[in-house]
């Protein structure tokens, strides 16, 4: 699973990293994935919103038993 996740993040980064930011994987367990917004993203006011509508969206969808994104 973990693997699925890195590959999904792949290819998130790309939208991150042209606004200055990025995303770290920190962990995945039990279908939570725990990861760190960084850079731009990291103090964001709307990191709340592309964790949930970006991030978390786009693991939801390719990787099969997700259940939540956290940040840690």
């Amino acid at each position: 699973m973990r693997e699925q996740v890195e590959a999904a993040l792949n290819d998130i980064r790309p939208a991150l990293q042209a606004d200055g930011g990025d995303v770290e994987l920190i962990d995945v367990e039990d279908g939570t994935v725990t990861v760190r917004l960084t850079g731009a993203c990291g103090t964001c006011p709307m990191s709340t919103m592309t964790l949930r509508f970006g991030v978390e969206k786009v693991i939801k969808e390719r990787v099969p038993g997700v259940t939540q994104v956290v940040t840690a």
